[in-house]
């Protein structure tokens, strides 16, 4: 259970956390930053405790926090090392990282030393509007909340607990009465692909600053039987490329970097010229001198500590490089074999090794992972054929 809230206690080294008003450093863009130096984006999951049941979560959520997951003394190291590392983005997740009890002093302490903070918490009775104030008070960038149905039936069957749609809906509007930025998740099966339009509408209706499509992996406990077809990925991701054009807020893909190279052919088809594209998670930029692209992928420019301290590549791609405990954060990430061959497109193997989208897209090295057992294989859900892609 989580304990009653307590004012955040100062950090061994007497440094204070953040507060409302506060300017953490700005976020650069993608190509200023050298992912063999350090990642664009730390997903840090403080628990696996979780309230809900999902049938497809990936970190199996269990209801009780595990007796070893890192101390609050071991989590303020770990921030001190992120702040060396400097990653652009911090996001705090779990399982759901309001079972902590330190949440509010972890948070406050990320802030205070120059991290870009976001807070993924479950959509449960805990997520009252106090809560989410004071994160909004301490100086939290953005808000995440998961969304994986236009309707009650549809996203209650997927969180396998009563209510959540309504707690969803109910917490999406303390976040705009706190005007806080918003990014919902939505985790596309084949039980909510048609649904698609419809959550879209719920998206501008509420006004969330972006939607991430989480494309299904086979790990923790979803299922591959539920992914959804090679051809319905082709067809979701022209469509997202199409409501990007138009939508009032920003379309993101996870485990689907195959998007990117479907805005890259609508962009080359237009005939205006080089082409510059800035998405999340990826830019690209063409001109005579050559072609400049930056992708986040798992372990390249992205970095998962779990909840035992564990460093991996990514949430979905589970495989610990090093642990928190004992290793160097940035040593492992920089050079462990690991995380060096997943930013190395030449290793990669299949269709993807053969694709001129390699470094921009190079395939889910999770899904991968999930279906064949290789992390550098093909991405078992892409379509395009065998040789190098078009240009």
């Amino acid at each position: 259970m989580v304990t009653a809230e307590q004012p955040a206690r100062v950090h061994p080294t007497g440094v204070h956390g953040g507060a409302r008003g506060a300017s953490p450093r700005p976020k650069p863009e993608l190509l200023s930053v050298d992912f063999n130096e350090r990642p664009f984006t730390v997903a840090w999951e403080l628990t696996r405790s979780c309230a809900l049941a999902c049938v497809h979560c990936r970190a199996e959520a269990q209801p009780r926090r595990h007796p070893d997951e890192l101390t609050t003394a071991e989590a303020f190291r770990v921030i001190d090392a992120l702040a060396a590392l400097a990653p652009p983005v911090l996001v705090l997740t779990g399982g759901d990282p309001l079972m902590r009890p330190d949440l509010f002093e972890l948070t406050q302490y990320a802030i205070g030393r120059g991290l870009r903070v976001a807070v993924s918490p479950t959509t449960t009775n805990l997520v009252t509007r106090e809560r989410l104030e004071r994160l909004r008070d301490m100086g939290v960038s953005m808000i995440h909340i998961s969304l994986d149905g236009a309707d009650e039936e549809t996203h209650d069957s997927f969180r396998r607990v009563p209510g959540t749609f309504a707690r969803a809906m109910t917490t999406l509007g303390y976040l705009g009465e706190l005007g806080m930025p918003v990014q919902v998740g939505t985790t596309l099966t084949r039980h909510n692909l048609h649904q698609l339009p419809a959550i879209a509408a719920l998206m501008e209706a509420h006004h969330v600053r972006v939607w991430n499509v989480f494309y299904l992996v086979p790990t923790g406990r979803a299922d591959a039987s539920t992914m959804i077809s090679t051809a319905e990925a082709e067809a979701s991701w022209e469509w997202l490329a199409q409501l990007s054009e138009t939508s009032s807020f920003t379309v993101r893909t996870t485990a689907a970097p195959q998007f990117r190279r479907t805005m890259l052919l609508r962009a080359r088809s237009s005939g205006g010229g080089p082409v510059r594209l800035t998405g999340a998670g990826y830019q690209l930029r063409e001109a005579p001198t050559g072609v400049q692209t930056r992708g986040v992928n798992d372990g390249k420019g992205f970095m998962f500590i779990d909840h035992l301290g564990n460093i991996c590549p990514s949430g979905f791609l589970q495989v610990p490089a090093g642990n928190v405990r004992q290793d160097d954060l940035a040593e492992v990430y920089r050079t462990s074999r690991l995380f060096t061959s997943l930013r190395d497109p030449s290793l990669l193997e299949g269709r993807c090794g053969r694709c001129s989208f390699a470094d921009l897209c190079g395939g889910s090295r999770a899904r991968a992972m999930g279906v064949s057992g290789n992390y550098l294989g093909e991405d078992p859900l892409c379509a395009l054929p065998p040789g190098p892609a078009p240009n």
